[in-house]
Order: C-alpha cells, then structure tokens, then sequence
C-alpha cells in the first residue's frame, strides 16, 4: 500500500495518470476527504438565498465558497443562520450523516439606507487602531495579550486584530469595549 497523499502530489504533477493512483492507493478509505462531498457553489446558493444577495455584492457573501474546501455531502438541507447580531457572518451548518461540520462565511456590510440605520444602531465599541486586549478563552482556560484593532466593530461583530505591527491579524469577536475574544472550543 502506497502513501495515498503522495500519489496524489505526483499524479497532480502529470507523473502518474489518476487511474494508478487509485489502483495503487487501494480502499477509499485511505483517503483524507469524504467519499461525498458538498459542491462549494451550493454552499454559496444556500448563503445567496439566506442573504439575497450574490457573493462579492453589499449583503452578501464577501466572496465566494473556495473551490479547494472539501466537506462532507449533507443528508439533509443546509441550515443556516446569523452568526452575530449585527450580521456580518453567516453560520453554515451540517447536522445529519456521519461526518458532521460548521463554517462561518464573512458578509460584505450592506450599503444604502437600511445600511445607515443598522450600523448607527450598533456604534462601534472598537475603532480602527484602538489597543485592545487579546483574549484566548477555551474550556477551563484564558490567555490574554494586548493587541491593536484593525478594524472599526460593534459588540457582537468578528473583526481582524494583531498583536504587533508584523504579526498575522487575527480574527475575534468584540466582547466589549477594549476586549476582543477569540474562542478556542
């Protein structure tokens, strides 16, 4: 039995047509995806109809599903749902089958009237460049570090923070002024 992820790198660099790789890999098993799985452009006609609005448009998705994401074929309908009050996640979910799973898809923030008033019902308890405390909270424990905001966000809502000039951002959820909480769990 040969490492199945190696020959998929080589049947991908053209060394070994696809049908060797099968025949050499042996079960299905061997293979780190599902045997099913959901198409990305579902997942994307799922959000469209949830938001009404098409990837990449104000309210809808901030681009679409990622052609490479390999998740399990759900045996029933998607659910989904508002991930935080102030909409600017969505929470796709699958529950039934063997291999269940959940992903979070960004919003792009609406624009227009409705907009307006949505946003000036939820001031920013956070703005661009405030230092802010970074907090890693799991099950049983918390770890805190202080950061900057490089986004402006109400309570509730997932912004990008950093904990230097060259680090990485990281994404969290405002918790309250000042405190950004990202969830371990």
């Amino acid at each position: 039995m040969f490492h199945a992820p190696l020959l998929r790198r080589l049947a991908r660099c053209c060394l070994l047509p696809s049908a060797c790789v099968a025949v050499l890999a042996g079960s299905a098993a061997a293979s780190p995806f599902p045997a099913a799985t959901i198409s990305p452009a579902e997942i994307d006609r799922a959000i469209t109809n949830f938001t009404g609005a098409l990837p990449g448009e104000p309210g809808g998705a901030r681009q679409p599903a990622d052609p490479r994401l390999r998740l399990a074929a759900c045996a029933a309908p998607l659910a989904l749902d508002w991930h935080t009050p102030a909409r600017s996640s969505v929470k796709v979910e699958c529950t039934a089958g063997p291999n269940p799973w959940r992903i979070f898809v960004a919003v792009a923030p609406p624009s227009g009237p409705a907009a307006a008033t949505r946003f000036s019902a939820a001031a920013p308890a956070i703005k661009r460049g405030d230092a802010v405390t970074i907090m890693v909270r799991g099950r049983g424990f918390s770890v805190q570090q202080p950061g900057e905001a490089t986004e402006s966000g109400a309570v509730g809502e997932w912004i990008f923070v950093r904990t230097s000039r060259k680090a990485d951002p990281l994404r969290a959820r405002i918790e309250r002024p000042g405190l950004v909480v990202i969830p371990a769990d």
